[in-house]
Formats: C-alpha cells, structure tokens, sequence
C-alpha cells in the first residue's frame, strides 16, 4: 500500500532528518519527495510504500503525528487512494 505524507509548518534545520530518520526506523521506504520553502514556512509532501513497514497504519499514522508534534509541525499521513479522491473533489 502507498500512503502521502504531509509536512507543514515554521521552517528549522532537521525536519527532513527527523522525519526520514523515524520513516526509516519504520522501515517505511520513500519513494518520492518535495519540499518548499515560503518565508519561513515549510511544506514537504512524500509518497511511502508500506508494504514493508515494521507497524500497521494507525500506528504510523500516529507516531508521525506524535513527531510532528515534538517539532512543533503537522504532520499528516493518509492513504494513497484517500488523498487521491480528496483532491479531486
């Protein structure tokens, strides 16, 4: 299964870091990323393969919000094929 990750939030060195860091010890594999800088705002938005994730869905989706809560960001995760029909509304 894919998933989207979204990250948004005051820009400061190390989101990217943390963020791979924890997907890595997930054993969550990004299979591709972009990242913006507005200001002193950053966004981030990755597309993940699960399939070989050490957790299930809700646990991750919960540990990385948990981390987006230590760095003082949101972070968001949801299903590839929920993201899809949301945006195309």
């Amino acid at each position: 299964m894919k998933a989207i990750l979204t990250v948004v939030g005051e820009d400061k060195v190390g989101i990217v870091a943390a963020v791979s860091n924890k997907l890595a010890a997930l054993s969550i594999n990004i299979l591709d990323i972009s990242q913006t800088i507005m200001g002193k705002n950053f966004t981030m938005m990755m597309m993940l393969e699960l399939e070989s994730a050490n957790a299930d869905f809700i646990t991750i989706k919960n540990q990385m919000t948990d981390l987006g809560k230590q760095l003082g960001l949101t972070i968001n995760v949801q299903r590839e094929d929920i993201f899809n029909t949301m945006h195309k509304l």
